[in-house]
């Protein structure tokens, strides 16, 4: 086992009890996800959600997370993310290492986590989603999993993480429509009881 894999494993076991009293699950019946690389893709309102893709997948999956790049400038913190295989995007700029670092990790079979919103964002609130996570795909000719995550959580209050089908993009669509179609299959996602 890798040593990034044993610090992912152990920031796993570490947190997954807290995780499940502080935010429990809906348990719900998860496809089955591709054999391989997937690029995983939800959408994104709070600090907690990567952490809760991170045990809904469940430690036979590490995640590879992309992250800002700002949490890898807090002391400790960054240096405990970059052990588990956090790796970091400048979303400022066109961050050319993390476009690389994206399709060698999919080159390799592995599974990354991207949040197309770039941001958190609350359920009144909308914002154009990045094209990244398509861009791969179309790339790659690696499968997407789109995610829902309950974005108004409350601490100890159940909350609902529903995993979609996987899919492919074509190689020569329109990237832009491609994009808000990710997005538009993220939240048809979202359970009934969550819109009313």
């Amino acid at each position: 086992v890798r040593s990034v894999n044993r610090c992912y494993l152990f920031i796993y076991s570490l947190l997954l009890p807290f995780l499940k009293l502080f935010y429990p699950r809906r348990q719900k019946d998860r496809p089955p996800l591709p054999e391989g690389a997937a690029i995983i893709c939800a959408n994104h309102s709070n600090l907690v959600d990567p952490l809760l893709m991170a045990i809904t997948f469940g430690k036979k999956h590490h995640l590879r997370v992309m992250a800002k790049i700002e949490l890898s400038r807090i002391p400790l913190i960054g240096w405990l993310l970059r052990k588990a295989g956090v790796y970091f995007v400048d979303r400022g700029t066109n961050d050319l290492n993390a476009v690389k670092t994206s399709l060698s990790l999919l080159k390799k079979g592995e599974k990354i986590c991207i949040f197309p919103e770039g941001t958190r964002v609350h359920a009144d609130e909308s914002v154009d989603a990045k094209n990244g996570a398509v861009r791969f795909a179309m790339r790659t000719g690696v499968p997407i999993v789109p995610v829902f995550i309950t974005r108004d959580k409350k601490l100890f209050k159940k909350i609902d993480l529903v995993v979609g089908e996987p899919y492919t993009v074509p190689k020569d669509g329109n990237m832009q429509e491609l994009t808000e179609d990710l997005m538009r299959k993220i939240h048809a996602l979202e359970p009934v009881s969550e819109k009313l």
